[in-house]
């Protein structure tokens, strides 16, 4: 099965997950396809999930879609997004540029762009902007970790737009994400996708691998991550899980890492439900209680 296939069977057994659980009866306002910045002669969206109750400045959440960063919709979401509106929170699924038509830095500086958006319109939704974390998947989960690993002094901010707002997040969770681009336990059947992603190969493009990993960015004050891998990913090895959480340990960034024995690159069942579990009391604690 390959990469694109994984992703979207594991988004598909998270959808029924949600759509099995109890939900809280309030009501939430979706906004669709709302348009958070430029990417070229293009506009960047992105959907909304607003809780009914919006008395108060809430934290945000932006869930980020996987697929190899070359498939995959903001719409495969959707579910998410609802789910965290019904708990409190504002969220927002995120669309960005694909390769191999856009390829890297397009992907981050989309991503971005969309904090620093919700940032410059955190009147207008009610959102705490000191208060925004990232879940993805994949692709997904590796674009979350350099939003919560990059600064404004790291470059690759682009030129969406509200460029005077901060584009880092302060809580991660990362489904079987990459960290090191450039790692030799890259498998070989995942080389030509992250050659796609950057445009080269590491031997012909060094600089822009280690720009796009995450791990080259880990420093004290980072955004505390909860990561979740499989050992038996044959996309992702596990390995790369390892990598960062030595690096969180050197920098004293908090958080923590999950091994799922014998998992691939996604899994179903009551480890689904237990990691989203998981997911929801992660950003509680970073986004709600530690405040």
């Amino acid at each position: 099965m390959n990469m694109r296939n994984l992703s979207l069977y594991f988004l598909m057994l998270w959808f029924c997950f949600i759509s099995m659980q109890g939900l809280a009866a309030d009501e939430i306002e979706i906004m669709s396809d709302v348009v958070c910045g430029k990417a070229g002669q293009d506009t960047l969206h992105m959907d909304l999930a607003l809780p009914s109750n919006r008395e108060e400045n809430r934290p945000c959440i932006v869930v980020i879609h996987g697929g190899a960063w070359r498939h995959g919709d903001k719409k495969l979401h959707e579910e998410d997004i609802k789910r965290f509106a019904r708990q409190g929170y504002v969220s927002a699924s995120l669309a960005y540029r694909l390769c191999p038509k856009d390829v890297f830095p397009a992907q981050i500086e989309d991503v971005k762009c969309a904090i620093r958006y919700l940032r410059a319109h955190a009147k207008q939704y009610r959102i705490d902007p000191e208060r925004i974390g990232a879940v993805g998947f994949s692709a997904g989960g590796h674009l979350s970790m350099m939003l919560g690993t990059m600064d404004q002094a790291d470059g690759l901010e682009g030129g969406g737009g509200w460029a005077n707002e901060s584009s880092k997040v302060q809580a991660v969770v990362s489904y079987f994400g990459p960290t090191q681009l450039d790692a030799k336990d890259i498998p070989a059947g995942s080389l030509p996708l992250v050659s796609a992603f950057i445009g080269g190969s590491a031997e012909e493009k060094p600089q822009a691998y280690s720009q796009a990993s995450p791990l080259t960015y880990v420093d004290r004050g980072d955004a505390p991550m909860l990561l979740f891998q499989g050992t038996n990913d044959v996309l992702v090895p596990h390995t790369q899980a390892i990598k960062m959480i030595n690096a969180m340990t050197r920098a004293q960034v908090p958080g923590r890492i999950e091994f799922l024995i014998n998992a691939d690159h996604g899994w179903g069942g009551d480890e689904l439900e237990r990691t989203r579990a998981a997911t929801f009391r992660f950003f509680k604690k970073h986004l709600r209680e530690s405040r």
